[in-house]
């Protein structure tokens, strides 16, 4: 009895103390959930423009550019939302959201906004795809029945923002090595 009430303790301190880590997203004036930063920089407008076209082509799968030209850069990304069990995991849905960068004096700024759920089920294969093409926006309020899922996603999502931040001005500040070219291969054909 002493076992079970430290591990049902235990499973309350670290659900509480993870649910402090991570703040909530702030919602901007018009009422939506936005990861919003600006940064000071000293990189040459050109260079950012290009590391940033740079971070976009390496997360691909996560992200893909929409429009690139001049100082602004608009793109659409998909975060997969798990639901995890004791020993198994699988996609619950994902979160689409629009990632927004533009360059200015000495600074640059982004932001994230735009997040909308869609849930994923199981088709008869057994792949886990999307049940709608009707997004939800973070923003509604989830049915009473839903209320502890739908803030968990709203808390995966703020997670996300602040590790994809994290990740972009990494990028921005470091330089960008391109690899070379490749070299050209000779074909001889009188030898086997």
């Amino acid at each position: 009895m002493k076992y079970l009430s430290f591990l049902f303790l235990l499973v309350v301190f670290s659900k509480f103390s993870f649910a402090q880590e991570v703040a909530a997203l702030p919602k901007d004036e018009t009422g939506k959930y936005t990861y919003y930063e600006v940064v000071n920089s000293t990189v040459k407008e050109d260079s950012l423009k290009a590391r940033v076209l740079n971070f976009l082509t390496k997360n691909k799968k996560e992200i893909k550019l929409k429009s690139g030209d001049g100082k602004v850069i608009l793109a659409t990304g998909k975060l997969i939302i798990q639901k995890s069990l004791t020993v198994i995991s699988h996609p619950s849905g994902e979160i689409n959201y629009q990632f927004n960068f533009e360059i200015g004096n000495g600074k640059y700024r982004f932001w994230l906004t735009n997040f909308e759920f869609i849930p994923y089920q199981k088709d008869r294969y057994g792949n886990f795809v999307p049940s709608t093409t009707v997004a939800t926006p973070l923003e509604k309020e989830p049915k009473k029945s839903i209320t502890e899922q739908w803030e968990d996603y709203k808390l995966q999502a703020s997670k996300y923002a602040a590790d994809f931040a994290k990740r972009l001005k990494d990028q921005l500040v470091n330089k960008v090595i391109l690899p070379p070219p490749p070299s050209e291969k000779k074909v001889i054909s009188k030898t086997w």
